[in-house]
């Protein structure tokens, strides 16, 4: 489902999940068998999970880790409490079927668009409640009652389409991809036949970051072309500055995030887009362009 998703905007999740940290979690875990899915792919997993509401206590991803000699770290966290919330980052964080058992939603996400760049997320959302009353066009959240859904007292969020795209922008996200399956029409907080799940791929405003998209560049008839974009979350305004082959940089852009175009990219040399703070004294983030080798 999530490869379908990014693939149809041109992402790819593998890639999405390498950068900086070399690490990635799963978070409302189970098992782990995500995360060891992951492991198998070549990226250093953290499994983060409840044991007290996990429904084996983690024994299950502690024997799965054991039986397959695995490196995955698994850490056992009320996501609840904020003393204990992430105090690692990570390339990219899996939130599937999670966010209805927390109490406190808005703050997960809002935590973790400060640790990480990408969040895979699913949850359950409404249309309707169960007696018909509309939900969709407002953004709004249905508090479950202890034996609503599932008969699972750890349920407690259901929230409707435009009350989960109105929380995913204020906890600093921006929507990359997004699609719902299930009961699309008729969905409710609780009944089972009347399911519907909402994956969306995330990618966090809180983070400071400097890209280039395509990098490498593909030839053009005469130079390559790119797009930079940045964006310095809580550094206020910034300036975009290229330095050629190491030599003296020149300004490109400017202004806290945005997006501006490099149309003269040429073979054999390397550009090195560079994002400061206002005042050119803080180098924020920076990234390499090349031109693609035919």
């Amino acid at each position: 489902m999530l490869e379908r998703l990014l693939a149809g905007v041109g992402l790819d999740l593998l890639e999405l999940c390498r950068g900086t940290h070399g690490r990635v979690a799963d978070v409302g875990a189970a098992d782990g068998d995500l995360a060891f899915f992951l492991e198998e792919l070549g990226f250093s997993v953290d499994v983060v999970d409840n044991e007290y509401t996990n429904f084996n206590k983690l024994e299950g991803a502690r024997i799965l880790k054991k039986a397959l000699n695995s490196s995955v770290t698994i850490h056992s966290i009320d996501l609840d409490s904020r003393s204990q919330l992430f105090t690692q980052s990570y390339d990219a964080v899996f939130l599937l079927g999670t966010l209805y058992h927390l109490k406190n939603p808005f703050y997960i996400l809002e935590r973790l668009a400060h640790v990480t760049r990408y969040c895979l997320l699913s949850t359950r959302i409404a249309r309707q409640t169960a007696d018909g009353l509309p939900l969709s066009k407002y953004p709004v959240a249905y508090l479950l009652g202890p034996d609503e859904c599932n008969n699972d007292s750890t349920n407690f969020w259901i929230f409707s389409d435009e009350g989960l795209k109105q929380l995913l922008h204020r906890t600093g996200w921006s929507i990359l991809a997004y699609t719902a399956i299930g009961d699309t029409n008729n969905s409710t907080p609780g009944d089972p036949n009347h399911d519907e799940r909402v994956f969306c791929v995330l990618k966090s405003n809180a983070i400071t970051e400097i890209s280039a998209s395509p990098n490498p560049v593909p030839l053009g008839e005469k130079m390559g072309m790119t797009t930079i974009r940045w964006n310095t979350a809580s550094s206020g305004d910034g300036k975009v500055y290229v330095s050629i082959d190491g030599q003296r940089e020149s300004l490109f852009a400017r202004g806290r995030q945005g997006f501006a175009t490099a149309n003269w990219i040429q073979a054999g040399f390397t550009y090195e887009f560079r994002l400061y703070d206002s005042s050119h004294t803080r180098l924020l983030d920076k990234t390499s362009v090349t031109l693609a080798i035919e």
